[in-house]
């Protein structure tokens, strides 16, 4: 097993996670106003949901993943929206913006809004079937279903490493969480998951073609 696909699963993890959206909006707020824990706990609610998508599509898809018309759907669809996510994340950097203010607020409470946040949003479902979905496909053509776990786990790592970054960010870095910094992370994360979406468009293409 390569390490630097198992980096590349790492960093593929970030990119999903790093995009300005509700989630990390609401880790960013909770921070500055509470500290670290709070704005690491909404992450980490927010993660939960996510654990749960990815093994709902892990379970129903894995027995699927050899049929080739799966693996072309996967492909295509993963790279849509990866190449949405980017753009909008790109394309919307202007609207990211940061309201200081001072409001203490439970971990419970802080939990739940990332929990909530994540599970309830029809965006995630279709994010992690597309995503995620065509990761395993990917991975299980390439190197059978064997290692379809460690790299999940892969992913998840990058998610957990985004979600004690940004906690930092709102407390030990306070002085560089402004409204440009937002706006750089977002473009970079954009980039990011137009070239994610690129490759997974093209090798669903590829597979189209030769179908």
């Amino acid at each position: 097993m390569s390490i630097s696909i198992l980096v590349s699963y790492i960093f593929l993890g970030l990119s999903l996670a790093a995009p300005i959206g509700p989630v990390n909006s609401a880790r960013l707020d909770k921070g500055i106003k509470n500290g670290f824990w709070h704005a690491w706990i909404v992450g980490a609610g927010s993660m939960i949901a996510d654990a749960i998508f990815m093994l709902l599509v892990y379970l129903g898809m894995v027995n699927f993943l050899d049929i080739p018309v799966v693996q072309i759907f996967l492909w295509l669809f993963g790279g849509f929206i990866l190449i949405y996510s980017g753009a909008e994340s790109i394309l919307g950097v202007n609207r990211v913006n940061l309201t200081y203010s001072r409001k203490k607020e439970s971990l419970s409470k802080c939990f739940l809004t990332g929990f909530i946040m994540s599970i309830t949003s029809p965006l995630s479902i279709l994010f992690w079937l597309g995503i995620y979905g065509s990761i395993l496909a990917k991975t299980a053509q390439a190197n059978g279903t064997s290692q379809l776990l460690i790299y999940s786990c892969m992913i998840f790592v990058g998610l957990t490493l985004w979600d004690v970054f940004v906690a930092g960010l709102t407390t030990g870095f306070r002085k560089l969480l402004n409204d440009t910094s937002l706006k750089i992370i977002s473009v970079i994360s954009g980039i990011s998951l137009l070239g994610f979406g690129g490759y997974f468009g093209y090798q669903g293409l590829k597979a189209l073609l030769g179908f």
